[in-house]
């Protein structure tokens, strides 16, 4: 091999390198965007995706942890169901089985470049990047087209004109929400879609500052553990998971940590009854000091506890009639 085509294949190695870690960084980010996401139950709505709004208009990722009983095969599939149907469906090529593929073709690639065949060997490997590259863009087009596809029944339904809720709830009222529109009552989908009788409801001012106090009350239990309050404040079913998940962190010698939440933006999706439950599921934008850290050093392995992190999620509330409103599904979005 020439002087040349060595420092070529150095460097070529090297950006193959910078890249699979570009990946597995993308990964890491992903999982913890989704950490609060796609899970609890939504009642029979539950792998229905809700409508979007002006505060999450992109498509929420799906319910993928929850206790409740799949639809049967003779009903109707919601828009964003197929969706739902995969775990992976909001990272996109390089987030989930295609990433994994791709960095496996890559770092062999290099393997094979480093240790098997001189000039040869690199000029093989050329041949080997530019058959990803074109299978990659195939399938990333691909995926584009049924994102899109799964999008155009959303954005239909997002088409209803919204008021300021402000204006509904009277002179006085100081929240960060505004709804109207779908967010009045009434759920978009069709009664054929579910054997459950749903009707329209009609949500207060009261409900919609609950609301924002239970965000930061939420959060911040779970940031300190505080089993009792998450059990207080959520449904048995969503208390499982997110113990769940604390679990997982502390058996990991991680803790995370979560402070100052603040409400920046809040709509709401639609709200319904059933039976003797009343649903209404949120959507909010807001900011907390949200990081992973050491449980014995507290030294910061992930996020910050100086600098604001903003989130978006879909949050349904479940109460049954006269009861206290609970967290009874998180949803994260694109």
């Amino acid at each position: 091999m020439t002087a040349a085509a060595r420092r070529l294949s150095k460097t070529t190695a090297f950006l193959i390198i910078a890249l699979a870690t570009m990946f597995v960084a993308v990964d890491f980010a992903e999982a913890r965007k989704a950490r609060f996401g796609g899970f609890g139950s939504r009642g029979s709505k539950t792998f229905l995706a809700p409508p979007p709004t002006k505060t999450a208009p992109g498509t929420a990722a799906p319910v993928q942890r929850t206790m409740t009983p799949q639809p049967a095969q003779g009903q109707k599939a919601a828009p964003g169901a197929s969706a739902q149907k995969s775990t992976q469906s909001s990272r996109g090529f390089f987030g989930g089985m295609g990433g994994a593929l791709m960095g496996g073709l890559l770092m062999g690639g290099l393997f094979g470049m480093l240790f098997g065949g001189g000039l040869g060997g690199f000029a093989g490997f050329l041949g080997l990047i530019l058959q990803v590259a074109l299978i990659g863009a195939i399938v990333m087009l691909v995926m584009r087209f049924l994102a899109n596809r799964r999008q155009e029944p959303a954005a239909a339904a997002a088409g209803a004109t919204r008021t300021d809720f402000r204006a509904e709830a009277g002179p006085g009222t100081n929240t960060p929400f505004s709804f109207g529109g779908n967010g009045g009552g009434a759920g978009t989908a069709a009664p054929a879609q579910s054997p459950v009788i749903e009707s329209p409801l009609e949500l207060e001012a009261a409900d919609f500052d609950r609301f924002e106090q239970m965000l930061t009350e939420v959060q911040e239990a779970y940031g300190r553990e505080d089993y009792a309050a998450l059990r207080r404040l959520t449904t048995p079913e969503a208390m499982s998971f997110l113990a769940e998940e604390l679990g997982e962190l502390a058996s990991a010698g991680k803790r995370n940590s979560v402070s100052d939440v603040k409400l920046l933006q809040g709509d709401l999706s639609e709200a319904w009854s059933e039976g003797q439950d009343n649903y209404a599921t949120v959507a909010m934008r807001f900011s907390a000091l949200d990081a992973i850290v050491e449980r014995t050093s507290d030294r910061v392995l992930s996020g910050s506890l100086e600098t604001p992190e903003e989130s978006t999620e879909l949050w349904t509330f479940r109460r049954q009639h006269g009861g206290e409103w609970l967290l009874a599904a998180i949803q994260g979005t694109e």
